[in-house]
């Protein structure tokens, strides 16, 4: 059975560990996109994780849906992001960007006359189905809006986008790029059958809804090569009103057909129970990334939830979030048994270097 502190091939990568630090939104980027300075330490200091996943970060204007979020469509912001991955690099680590696109979650005072923005800040949707909840503006929390419908020519610009953006990417140094298909984003909101009532090509049946998924996926894979590209799913996840009623169906089909592209791995947000992870890990043909429930913040807790995924062979590497936020060298923590530090909730979101790069490794 493989240990949690054993390599691993992912991809083009060969990874030191399978820990993995999942993507976490910070908002500290600037109101142009460019990530903050601080980003270069913050990386830098979780650089042991076998692979890093960034923050979310918009492949468009289209696609900001949250206030201080970064981006990698513009020079200025895929130079500040070279700063980052050199930094990552310098102290051993891997780094791949995640590419996430909010569609109809955005909202009107983040979108409105930015040049390259929907028309009126309208954001982009499957459909024109308004979503319950608040968008997280700059001005504090926004009733979210009833969206535009994406157009034939807004569909394949999306495409387009993704694809650029997984090429500045590159350029900007990060070692791939995760496409972000779950958590309510543009891609969820094209998979559930309650954010897409289109009844063209891209709609109605399961081959529809999952056609834009594949499309920037093979798009994502002709623009850098599959084996620096990944997809990351929440399946049965209902975060920002998504309703999946057949995901029994919908992503068995779904990973069958990204896995013809040849991607380097499979992300899966797992929400319910590991039955339904187990039947989409022995359909995946390459890596498998699972990010588990919620585990204690305990260490033998923690160490023990990871090491049970890959006794159970229910994954290959394991991702945590919250957890490398307030510790830094997790991985040396699980591997030593050392205790783990609670992250605060009051910085998670925006602020400055305060619970964003001053959490410090454990003495000694």
């Amino acid at each position: 059975m493989a240990d949690l502190f054993d390599e691993v091939k992912l991809g083009a990568l060969t990874l030191p560990n399978r820990v993995v630090m999942a993507p976490l939104t910070r908002n500290r980027a600037d109101r142009r996109g460019v990530p903050s300075p601080l980003a270069a330490t913050y990386y830098a200091q979780r650089a042991s994780a076998g692979l890093i996943i960034s923050e979310g970060i918009q492949p468009s204007v289209a696609g900001q849906g949250f206030f201080a979020t970064p981006g990698l469509h513009t020079e200025e912001q895929t130079a500040a992001w070279r700063h980052v991955t050199d930094e990552v690099h310098a102290a051993g680590g891997r780094i791949y960007a995640q590419l996430m696109h909010a569609g109809r979650i955005s909202h009107p005072d983040l979108l409105r006359g930015l040049p390259g923005a929907p028309r009126d800040g309208i954001p982009l949707a499957p459909s024109p189905v308004r979503p319950t909840g608040t968008a997280k503006t700059y001005d504090g929390p926004r009733q979210f809006v009833t969206p535009r419908a994406m157009t034939t020519a807004d569909l394949a610009e999306t495409v387009r986008d993704f694809a650029a953006a997984a090429r500045n990417a590159l350029r900007a140094g990060f070692d791939g790029v995760e496409l972000h298909g779950g958590s309510g984003m543009l891609l969820h909101q094209f998979l559930a059958a309650n954010s897409n009532v289109r009844t063209d090509a891209h709609g109605g049946s399961l081959s529809g809804r999952i056609r834009l998924v594949v499309e920037v996926t093979e798009a994502v894979a002709d623009a850098v090569g599959a084996d620096r590209v990944g997809l990351r799913i929440s399946p049965h996840n209902a975060f920002n009103d998504i309703d999946e009623r057949d995901s029994e169906e919908l992503y068995p089909a779904l990973v069958d057909a990204v896995a013809a592209v040849g991607m380097a791995f499979l992300h899966v947000y797992e929400t319910l129970d590991r039955i339904g992870t187990q039947r989409l890990r022995d359909r995946w043909p390459a890596t498998f990334i699972l990010n588990p429930h919620a585990s204690d913040r305990r260490t033998p807790v923690a160490l023990g939830s990871a090491r049970a995924v890959l006794r159970q062979d229910a994954g290959d590497l394991v991702s945590f979030g919250r957890l490398f936020i307030s510790n830094p060298d997790l991985p040396q923590r699980l591997r030593d048994g050392l205790p783990l530090t609670d992250p605060d909730p009051a910085t998670f979101y925006g602020g400055d270097a305060h619970g964003y790069v001053d959490y410090p490794a454990y003495p000694g």
